[in-house]
């Protein structure tokens, strides 16, 4: 019997969910330990490290928010700049480079992301994909992209009675590239 085999799956992969969060955390304590200290080298060092801890956990829990789990096909995989997704019926790359535009759509049911190139080429990737949490970050470097309204429109719509719906009305654009200066 190995060490992990005494916990449980399911609270093994919420420890590991949260394992970012978690991290940030210990930072803080150590912050906090050094202030508490004290000195003219280990208070602003502790200070520092609360500051760097803060950033740390704020993004580590807008990473955890945006992860909807993988229980839709395919996998999403991220490589020198390019997003690639491979699924049952459909799959493709595109260039982040290139991209002009990020739609969150919800297709029969089903929320996708929508990322269209500027030469009109378009990948629908499911929200809920394997590896699709790795998008998080390949986002948050698109030049003007607001991580906190990318995280926001995640967030289920909820009707009059509280209640979470699942289908969206509209295609719901998160990003657009500015215009590309016009070439001479």
């Amino acid at each position: 019997m190995t060490r992990m085999d005494l916990i449980r799956p399911e609270a093994r992969a919420t420890l590991w969910r949260w394992r970012e969060v978690a991290a940030a955390g210990a930072l803080a304590l150590l912050g906090a330990w050094f202030i508490l200290l004290g000195g003219f080298i280990l208070i602003p060092a502790g200070v520092l490290l609360l500051a760097l801890a803060a950033g740390l956990g704020l993004l580590a829990l807008r990473r955890l928010r945006f992860a909807q789990g993988g229980e839709a096909p395919g996998v999403v995989e991220l490589d020198e700049g390019q997003v690639g997704y491979f699924g049952p019926g459909t799959g493709g790359f595109v260039s982040l480079r290139e991209l002009d535009e990020v739609r969150l759509i919800t297709l029969r049911g089903q929320r996708l992301w929508r990322l269209k190139q500027s030469d009109g080429q378009a990948l629908l990737i499911p929200v809920a994909a394997q590896g699709a949490e790795r998008l998080f970050d390949a986002f948050a470097a698109l030049p003007g992209m607001d991580t906190q309204a990318l995280v926001a429109a995640l967030a289920p719509e909820t009707s009059p009675s509280g209640k979470g719906l699942t289908v969206a009305t509209e295609m719901r654009v998160i990003w657009r590239r500015a215009a590309r200066p016009a070439l001479t």
